[in-house]
């Protein structure tokens, strides 16, 4: 049977069960979309009761227009009103199948048609479809009489044609399977006709077809059968015995044929609902009236009992109003004589609210996904067995969360969250649902809800810190830990788990042979020695990535500063060391104290305070004569020379870091002391050899080198100097040549200081006869006023 979505049109607030605005309450709202709330027309199945679980009652599948798989995929579902599980859907097939064999005497009584109401649940969208379940009754029930033997007492002076009412038989199944026919075994005096009841149901008479006479018969028995309709028709039997009384006039009389009453629910057993009294104008035994029960059924007997002397009619039970509203009690009042009267007595159950509102969940879903849409989380139907403002419920939830209460179909409400949720502001909600009636006091049920959000990858890995500067001495030992990089996840599961990956930035630094990266857990490692003199600081990125779908990634810099070791000792640029040819400085032996002999030059490869240099004079020719500046390296004199002091001096210096522990480099320092500067070499004693024959083949060099570069200068002076000297007779006689005071511009030797001296010196030459020698008569300071302070006396002196 298709079953036809429609929508309903609008929601009356007095609706049983209906929910009024109250905090945050059910919005009356109908939802498209994503969502749709739409009710059906009732689609009827039916299936014969005590079928065997598991028989067919319908493809659901093909009355809702939807293949097997569709159906699946939108987790059909099945939920009774009263919350019990008759039927099954096979997800396989789309078959609607029973769940258990089904009694409809159990679930409806004597209710025809037994109707049992269901709602089929859909998701993506969500849709509600009702239907109804008709339970084919079979009469596997036979009528029974509640008295296997009646007695009815009849006067003899009972009219032709005079009615006398029996008790019904029951017969638990219905329809047609109920009672249809009564029928009275063969006999002369009686005949059975079949009445109507306001109820619903035919009861039997027994008819007098002729005259009793007491003297004739005082008592005979006949024999009243029920026939149900079902095929093959069940019957049950019951005797009644007939009682001819003499000759009594009057009746018992009821002053009303009907009593009405009313009675709270839960009221105490005991407790005396109504008293019935019928007169009879009879006297003496005639006139003792006897009550009781007439045609009742098993429930009224066992609910009611009746004084048979009072006619007070008591509570046997508790009466509960939402199983019966009200009762109808047939009373018989029977005197002496055996005359009788009969009356109804109506016990209106009165509602009180005794019942508490049920929460009866169909679908629920504990999990959402964090940033999803508006998602369904439980339908559920609410329901108050009570009535009238007792019935009457309130539903809502807690205020300042997430979450929404909407209305569907009937009494269905839908908990939806409103909005996307992000798990990591909040990762588990707990939702009370409170349904509240309207009744007097009020009663409530509660309940709850836990809510877990679960984890989308939303969430990059992040940094504790944007860049990192980690330091590591130069010299390390391979494989050492120099630094941890930490990144976190505010995701959870795989989502936060992190893995670290190297991301070098220069293409030109091999990276993976200097640094490697625990995957885990981002500590970083030095794979081999660093020199800081070769590297001393480099930068790359660490990207952190969580293994999420798709997975996201965040980076870091880090620096990496070598620290300076003091792994390299002093180096002297000058003076050379391990020369072939070694460096001699000069010193005049008038040179001042102070005189400045020479500077040492010397670096270091490392930076800092190791290579901050100092120089310290170890060992001296003469101890006294000689020191050096300790941050500078300049070699200076301390004191005058005087005659006894060696010519040539051997100076050891050492040249010291202020590393930790200290490196350290000696120099070695030849010093000459001349008299003036005639001499332009002179080699030490550990270097050239001493004998004459050396020194005048040096000095012949010298001077064929500079007879040759300035012959013609020279000439052109000595002849100059021959014209002046052949007129000083005193001069030639002496054999010296007198040099006048003063300055001679044209043939003054420059000798510059680029050696060892600061300064620069001009001399006077005279060209001795007789020698290859010259003779420096008297040098000739430059203006040192122009150029500063000068060094050494104003005067000059002369050697």
């Amino acid at each position: 049977m298709w079953l036809r979505p429609i929508v309903r049109k609008e929601e009356t607030m007095a609706a049983r069960g209906s929910c009024f605005p109250r905090q945050r309450q059910v919005l009356f709202l109908f939802l498209f979309g994503r969502l749709c709330l739409a009710g059906a027309e009732f689609g009827r199945y039916s299936v014969t009761e005590e079928t065997e679980r598991g028989s067919f009652v319908a493809n659901l599948a093909m009355d809702l227009g939807l293949g097997v798989e569709a159906l699946a995929a939108k987790r059909a579902r099945v939920v009774f009103d009263d919350n019990q599980q008759h039927l099954f859907l096979d997800s396989h097939t789309g078959d609607l199948l029973t769940n258990e064999k089904l009694d409809r005497e159990k679930l409806c009584s004597s209710a025809e048609p037994c109707m049992l109401y269901f709602q089929i649940l859909m998701d993506n969208p969500f849709q509600i479809y009702r239907a109804e379940l008709r339970i084919v009754d079979i009469n596997d029930h036979s009528p029974t009489f509640q008295d296997k033997v009646m007695i009815l007492k009849i006067p003899e002076n009972a009219e032709v044609g005079a009615a006398f009412r029996l008790e019904r038989a029951q017969d638990s199944d219905g329809g047609m399977n109920g009672i249809q026919n009564y029928t009275v075994s063969p006999n002369s005096f009686f005949h059975i006709t079949i009445h109507d009841s306001d109820e619903g149901k035919i009861y039997p008479e027994l008819v007098l077809d002729k005259a009793l006479d007491w003297e004739e018969y005082q008592e005979f028995s006949v024999t009243v059968t029920a026939l149900d309709g079902g095929s093959p028709p069940r019957s049950g039997t019951a005797a009644i015995r007939i009682v001819v009384l003499d000759i009594n006039d009057n009746a018992p009389q009821f002053p009303q044929e009907v009593y009405q009453t009313q009675t709270p629910e839960n009221s105490p057993v005991g407790l005396a609902v109504l008293k019935v009294s019928a007169e009879d104008v009879d006297s003496g035994v005639n006139a003792e009236v006897s009550y009781s029960f007439f045609d009742a059924s098993e429930d009224i007997r066992a609910t009611f009992q009746i004084n048979p002397v009072s006619g007070e009619i008591m509570l046997r039970a508790l009466l509960d109003y939402e199983l019966v509203k009200s009762y109808k009690l047939n009373i018989q009042a029977v005197d002496g004589g055996g005359l009788a009267a009969r009356c109804v007595v109506i016990v209106q159950v009165l509602d009180i609210n005794d019942n508490r509102p049920e929460l009866i969940m169909s679908s629920l879903v504990d999990e959402v996904v964090e940033n999803s849409p508006e998602t369904v989380l439980a339908v559920f139907r609410i329901n108050d067995r009570d009535s009238g403002e007792n019935g009457k419920a309130v539903c809502y939830i807690q205020e300042n969360l997430p979450f929404l209460l909407r209305h569907s179909v009937d009494n269905f409400y839908i908990l939806m969250t409103d909005g996307a949720l992000d798990r990591e502001s909040r990762a588990e909600y707990n939702i009370t649902i409170t349904v509240t009636d309207l009744g007097t006091p009020k009663l409530k049920t509660e309940h709850n809800l836990t809510v877990q959000v679960s984890d989308l990858n939303d969430n990059a890995p992040a940094f504790t810190q944007t860049s990192y500067t980690l330091f590591i001495w130069e010299n390390n030992s391979p494989a050492l830990h120099i630094g941890t990089i930490s990144a976190t996840d505010s995701d959870s599961g795989s989502n936060a788990h992190i893995t670290y990956s190297l991301m070098p930035e220069d293409p030109q630094l091999a990276l993976t042979s200097l640094i490697s990266i625990n995957a885990d857990n981002g500590q970083l490692f030095a794979l081999r020695a660093l020199d800081y003199e070769a590297l001393k600081a480099f930068e790359f990125r660490v990207g952190a990535t969580d293994q999420g779908s798709p997975a996201l990634s965040s980076q870091a810099l880090v620096r990496v500063l070598v620290l300076d070791d003091n792994d390299n000792a002093p180096f002297v640029l000058y003076p050379l060391q391990n020369a072939s040819a070694p460096c001699t400085e000069l010193l005049p032996r008038a040179a001042e104290p102070g005189y400045l002999v020479t500077k040492i030059v010397a670096v270091d490869r490392d930076s800092g305070q190791n290579a901050w240099l100092s120089f310290q004079l170890l060992k001296a020719t003469e101890p006294g004569l000689f020191s050096v500046w300790a941050h500078n390296g300049e070699v200076r004199t301390t004191r005058l020379l005087s005659e006894r002091d060696a010519t040539k001096h051997r100076l050891l210096l050492i040249v010291k870091d202020n590393g930790e522990p200290p490196r350290s480099a000696s120099v070695t320092l030849h010093v000459l002391v001349v008299d003036g500067f005639s001499q332009p070499y002179l080699p030490l004693p550990e270097v050239a050899h001493e004998s004459a024959q050396d020194e005048d083949e040096l000095t012949l060099y010298l001077v064929i080198a500079l007879a040759s570069v300035s012959s013609l200068f020279l000439l052109s002076v000595l002849l100059f100097v021959g014209v002046r000297l052949c007129k000083r007779a005193r001069a030639a006689s002496l054999g010296v040549c007198s040099v006048p005071e003063g300055h001679f511009p044209g043939h003054m030797v420059d000798i510059s200081g680029t050696g060892t001296l600061s300064q620069s010196y001009q001399y006077e030459v005279c060209l001795m006869g007789g020698t290859s020698d010259f003779k420096f008569l008297k040098p000739t300071y430059p203006d040192f006023h122009a150029h500063g302070s000068q060094r050494g006396s104003d005067e000059a002196p002369t050697f």
